[in-house]
């Protein structure tokens, strides 16, 4: 049987919401002593959180990049494991307390979910013609799926810090 770009796109689009909530559930049951607790080099399950809203923007900016054949932005800031990016992401999306910081990761992402579903599938899985610095092909579906694949690397290191407390 043959997959239709319809149902890859919302196979991606179900990967992305599974990824986003497993790792707001590790997050929200942290105990809140645990919260704010360093883990991950200098990051909690706090940071984690507000760096993938920023990510869900920087996204949202991406498909409309990709749309236009461009490469997006973010690229312009890449080094190893986008530490400078991610930590700028941090600054600006870091509410003073997790359960803010998490409502506005659940609206984010639901911003980015609404924008894909109003994609045409074909759209999401087109090769434009954009390549990064390095040459690799940069699709929406590329980004979105690094960007589900990150996040349950996130979850499992959450849990697995969890398992402390």
């Amino acid at each position: 049987m043959k997959v239709t770009p319809e149902t890859k796109k919302q196979r991606l689009i179900a990967d992305l919401a599974e990824a986003r909530s497993a790792l707001l559930q590790a997050a929200l049951f942290l105990p809140p002593v645990a919260q704010d607790t360093p883990f991950l080099g200098a990051w909690s399950a706090h940071d984690i959180v507000a760096h993938l809203i920023g990510w869900d923007h920087a996204n949202l900016e991406a498909i409309e990049a990709v749309l236009a054949g461009r490469l997006p932005a973010f690229y312009a800031a890449y080094d190893p494991d986008w530490r400078s990016f991610n930590t700028q992401l941090v600054r600006q999306h870091k509410q003073p307390s997790l359960a803010a910081t998490l409502a506005a990761a659940q609206a984010s992402h639901l911003a980015l979910l609404d924008r894909l579903e109003a994609l045409p599938a074909g759209d999401m899985l087109r090769d434009a013609g954009v390549r990064s610095p390095r040459g690799r092909r940069v699709t929406i579906g590329m980004l979105l799926t690094a960007e589900a694949g990150d996040e349950r690397k996130h979850a499992d290191q959450i849990r697995t810090f969890a398992l402390r407390f």
